[in-house]
């Protein structure tokens, strides 16, 4: 018996990894709403108040774009968070970005990032690359990741 999709949760839709698995993309002037996150250690505090508050602005525009949602990691006490959207979001802070980035699917715990920041420089070394920056993706959140059995995160490394 072939595998089932994933049946939605309503909350975070079912991901396909496929057309993020080792690819390369440019944006120019990408955009998106940008937020911070309280985080402790990396471990994030107040990531569905950001969330919940910003995908509110996003619906009044009418400016949701297909599910994509960029982590940087700046420090063990933040992130800023970028959500892909369609046009400018008034009331929300915007932000755009622009670049060549190689993707990489990764699928496991949270707590694996570090690991999979390591394979995601060798990889991009083993393309004859360095990474000027690094995004995470994380693609569901943790009550979704369960309910669909993987929890996928998406690096986006930029080359340029």
């Amino acid at each position: 018996m072939p595998d089932q999709p994933p049946v939605p949760t309503g909350c975070c839709d079912p991901f396909d990894p496929a057309p993020w698995q080792e690819k390369e993309i440019t944006w120019k002037d990408k955009l998106f709403v940008k937020d911070n996150v309280t985080s402790f250690l990396h471990i994030p505090l107040n990531t569905g108040k950001v969330i919940v508050r910003n995908m509110a602005l996003i619906e009044k525009a009418n400016a949701k774009a297909p599910q994509l949602m960029l982590w940087d990691e700046r420090s063990l006490w933040g992130s800023s968070i970028f959500i892909d959207v369609s046009k400018d979001v008034p009331g929300a802070k915007m932000a755009t970005i622009s670049g060549t980035f190689l993707t990489k699917v990764f699928e496991g715990p949270y707590k694996n990032a570090g690991i999979w920041a390591r394979e995601m420089k060798t990889f991009v070394e083993g393309k004859g690359k360095q990474i000027k920056k690094l995004y995470f993706s994380y693609t569901t959140c943790p009550k979704c990741a369960k309910a669909y059995g993987k929890n996928y995160v998406v690096l986006f490394a930029q080359i340029n």
